[in-house]
């Protein structure tokens, strides 16, 4: 809707939209022989920034300058880097709303706008779901803005590109689409800026809405973009080939596309020695399977197939076993449902209390659980190995998807014994094979094989030899120069 030529009609029509709202501030002026209003919301503008860049302006303005029209001399009167022209009542509240004040003059069907949010967020402090010894220490925030410098300040690339898209029908939300322009093929940023704009929602709060609207297709428990809150995390996955989605007061930004083995490297790779960093991987491979395979595994061979475990440890988990009056697989269920009890207990606990409810709060029931003879100690070190294990990863949506697979697997072993745990593991291959991500297969870089790309995935080879980035992700491959290695020998 075009705005109205008439100060006192604007000002009506503004209440009427918002309701008279609390946080609405109007005020009319007389300068020069004309009528000057201007509007803001007290709630996200400063009132500081008013006073500095509008009042000082509307009264020092000299009105002798040779303008061609009061709208230009006001405009061209205020010094701020944000100033910009309106003619609607939509373009009005989202700019009020974003902490610009509206200057609306008497007779003219147009607005100007200025920039004088106040300070609504925190600033730039250490990530605390990504600690790491090594490496810069800070995170990205809940402003836009001052995301995208974290990451222009890091790549000083004019190829670095930010696409913008307002996304949802109340929020009007800024998602930005990163990448470098001459790394990223085109046709996957225009694939991801379709689908955003394809988006028609009420609200976007965080990147947790664009993730789940993304991965409409090819629906999986196992995610297939990688979240974040490490800027140098984003910055080296947009130099590998890599986009970067942020969204307006959201501190995370979401990765993509994802592979399996994403999940196993720690944001801490990159300033280890490679020895390290694939001593690391390698267990947390390990860690991925045990925390999977081992509780059903165990209820395979202790209800079904006891013949395949050795006899002298048979005769040692039968000894424990007895006196406990539920089958194996009860055992192992409510054991594993008493530490998912835990988990969650300390998820929503005080982070000064959490870890300490989960350590204490599992080696007491533990303990009282033996000792009462309601589970066997094997099945308390199983289940606490398994829960251990889950902790090596740093992705939330992976332990909850090894957490859902886990179910099925000792589902399928209580009542199929080997031959369920083996077709279980048949399908969580066959699913983990069928998903992609932007054309790019899960498995990538071992189904299909790409030997370049092994460099960088469960092994991590010395800095010198990454020359290259990874094939599945770019054309442009060239990461290091060839003649390095021997102008620096």
């Amino acid at each position: 809707m075009k705005l109205n030529n008439s100060i006192e009609s604007i000002f009506e029509t503004l209440n009427k939209i918002n309701g008279k709202s609390s946080d609405i501030v109007t005020r009319i002026l007389e300068k020069n022989n004309r009528k000057v209003g201007y509007i803001y919301l007290e709630s996200v503008s400063s009132d500081d920034k008013i006073s500095d860049f509008l009042n000082k302006a509307l009264i020092n303005m000299d009105r002798k300058k040779p303008f061609d029209s009061f709208y230009d001399l006001i405009q061209n009167s205020i010094f701020n880097s944000k100033v910009k022209t309106i003619e609607t009542y939509e373009d009005m509240y989202y700019h009020l709303a974003s902490g610009f004040t509206v200057i609306v003059i008497d007779k003219c069907e147009k607005a100007i706008v200025v920039e004088t949010r106040q300070k609504l967020d925190r600033g730039v402090t250490e990530s605390t779901s990504e600690t790491i010894t090594r490496g810069p220490k800070d995170s990205f925030t809940e402003n836009h803005n001052m995301n995208l410098g974290l990451i222009r300040k890091r790549i000083k690339d004019p190829n670095l590109w930010y696409e913008e898209v307002k996304v949802g029908r109340r929020s009007k939300s800024k998602v930005t689409v990163a990448y470098i322009k001459d790394i990223v093929p085109n046709y996957k940023v225009e694939k991801i800026l379709n689908e955003l704009k394809k988006v028609d929602i009420d609200a976007v709060i965080d990147t947790g809405y664009i993730r789940e609207l993304l991965e409409k297709e090819q629906k999986s428990v196992f995610p297939k973009v990688i979240s974040t809150e490490r800027p140098d995390l984003a910055c080296t996955s947009l130099l590998d080939g890599k986009i970067v989605i942020l969204v307006e007061n959201s501190p995370f930004v979401i990765i993509l596309p994802a592979v399996l083995t994403d999940f196993f490297k720690s944001p801490e790779d990159n300033y280890q020695k490679p020895f390290n960093v694939s001593f690391s991987r390698i267990l947390r491979v390990i860690c991925f399977f045990l925390a999977l395979l081992t509780p059903a595994l165990y209820i395979a061979l202790m209800t079904f197939n006891q013949e395949i475990i050795p006899d002298q440890l048979l005769i040692s988990l039968a000894i424990q076993r007895d006196g406990v009056p539920f089958p194996t697989a009860i055992e192992v269920l409510l054991f594993v449902l008493t530490f998912e009890v835990l988990r969650e207990a300390d998820i929503h606990s005080p982070s000064f209390s959490g870890s300490a409810m989960n350590v204490v709060g599992a080696l007491i029931l533990g303990d009282a659980a033996v000792a009462a003879g309601i589970v066997s100690p094997i099945v308390v070190i199983i289940v606490a190995a398994t829960s251990i294990s889950e902790l090596v990863f740093y992705d939330v949506d992976v332990i909850d998807a090894i957490r859902e697979w886990r179910l099925l697997f000792i589902i399928a072993s209580t009542f199929m014994g080997l031959v369920g745990f083996v077709a279980i593991f048949i399908m969580f291959i066959a699913k983990l094979s069928s998903l992609e991500c932007l054309g790019t297969p899960y498995l990538t870089p071992f189904s299909p094989l790409n030997i370049r790309s092994l460099k960088d995935s469960i092994i991590r080879v010395t800095r010198k030899k990454l020359k290259q980035r990874p094939e599945y992700l770019t054309k442009n491959l060239k990461r290091l120069d060839d003649n390095y290695e021997k102008n620096n020998c």
